[in-house]
């Protein structure tokens, strides 16, 4: 629950319109492509989990497969993508309540921040227990969306229903060819990251092999069967080319079947999946900060626990950098918040292929020495590694190659250089040289 958490959010519920739009019914091609990338970045993540277990979240599976300098790298990239994802979410989630509550958008997202903070500093159990319910939701807003579209297009709701028309009539499967579907690779891609969130919670529960095993081998899973069903159903009831960016598709499908209130309906569950994706940021930026100081990598501040196994002094800072983030949007949207945007907008990229070569790197070392290894081993062993790498370089060219992106993606590459860079100037790296 807490990987959905993580990944079904304002991103499946309203930012998908974006890529029906300029994509059509193909889009569906692309979500299954994504949703490829993310099963085997998870199978990989969960053989190693299984395979070396009680190293500690993903991050030390790339230090011990690539090196301390990949695992310097892919902590603090981790780290500032989501908490620039904590600003935005709390910008985000202010923005909906002023739909009720007319106070300050500045006011709001730091009320956010603090509640979402306070519940993180709290016992983790606190903390799993809220992000539960906020995604059980979600779970059932989607499954209740699914049901409603299955019954109307079998007629059980009346109408006449044309799903193959509304499907594919209007220009095809790919109107705008295939060039669409490699732009807006990267939108998709980004709506779906967050899987990896699960596999640092699960290390905290009582029983952490068996939780981190099951959560690996289904959530991609789960979550690609989630975005695909529901985006197949949108584009079977709303013709793709009535669905406008910015708008939600769900709102449009429901009330062609004639759902009344569909808009608030799916407003509370945008506002509902926005507050749990702050809370899967904030939680996930404070172990990872709390990660990076157990290694050398950050002040030793951020290490200590409170006596209810909360990282306080990882949350607190973790959350007022995250609150800076967000008000750099409503002061300076175009320069500051559009760099730590672009800063880190691609660097998940980057920490997915740094997750597969790790794997690759200790399953050949693993057959070398002859050392044990997971026997739920992934299939096809080194040819699907080669495809994941391939299906990453893949998204970084799609990326190159698009305006709107490329800036992005240059700016990712900055910053993944310059935390290589600074690497050299810790003491962890001083260590490692003697």
């Amino acid at each position: 629950m807490i990987a959905l958490g993580g990944v079904i959010g304002a991103g499946l519920f309203v930012g998908s319109s974006a890529a029906i739009a300029a994509a059509g019914p193909g889009v569906l091609l692309t979500f299954v492509f994504t949703g490829a990338l993310v099963v085997m970045v998870m199978r990989v993540l969960g053989e190693m989990l299984l395979a070396r277990p009680g190293l500690g979240s993903f991050v030390d599976y790339i230090r011990e497969g690539c090196g301390h300098r990949a695992g310097f790298v892919a902590g603090w990239l981790y780290w500032g993508f989501w908490v620039v994802t904590t600003g935005s979410e709390a910008i985000a989630g202010a923005i909906l309540l002023q739909d009720w509550l007319s106070l300050p958008v500045w006011l709001m997202a730091t009320l956010l921040v603090a509640a979402i903070a306070l519940i993180n500093l709290t016992a983790v159990g606190v903390f799993g227990e809220f992000e539960f319910w906020l995604s059980l939701i979600k779970v059932v807003s989607i499954a209740g969306f699914c049901t409603l579209g299955l019954l109307y297009l079998t007629g059980l709701l009346g109408g006449h229903p044309a799903p193959l028309a509304t499907f594919a009539g209007h220009g095809g499967i790919l109107p705008h060819g295939i060039d669409a579907l490699a732009a807006v690779l990267p939108t998709v891609l980004f709506s779906m990251v967050g899987c990896e969130i699960a596999t640092v919670a699960a290390a905290e529960s009582h029983d952490a092999p068996r939780n981190l095993s099951r959560v690996t081998r289904t959530i991609g899973t789960r979550i690609t069967a989630f975005y695909i069903l529901s985006i197949l159903l949108i584009l079977s009831i709303k013709p793709w080319n009535e669905i406008a960016p910015g708008q939600s598709p769900f709102v449009l499908a429901m009330d062609v079947i004639g759902v009344p209130g569909a808009a608030t309906l799916i407003r509370l569950v945008v506002l509902s999946a926005v507050i749990s994706c702050l809370n899967s940021s904030l939680f996930v930026t404070a172990r990872t900060l709390r990660n990076l100081a157990h290694h050398g990598e950050a002040p030793a501040l951020f290490a200590r626990l409170a006596k209810n196994g909360a990282p306080r002094a990882a949350v607190t800072v973790s959350g007022i950098i995250g609150l800076l983030a967000a008000f750099s949007s409503i002061l300076a949207p175009g320069t500051v918040f559009a760099f730590l945007v672009g800063a880190t907008g691609a660097v998940m990229l980057f920490i997915y292929l740094m997750i597969v070569i790790a794997h690759l790197r200790m399953r050949l070392t693993a057959q070398k020495t002859g050392a044990g290894w997971s026997a739920s081993a992934v299939p096809f062993f080194p040819v699907a590694n080669w495809l994941a790498i391939a299906a990453v370089l893949i998204v970084i060219i799609a990326m190159a190659l698009e305006p709107s992106q490329r800036i992005t993606l240059l700016a990712s590459l900055g910053s993944t250089a310059l935390t290589a860079f600074i690497w050299k100037f810790t003491p962890a790296a001083r260590t490692e040289k003697t």
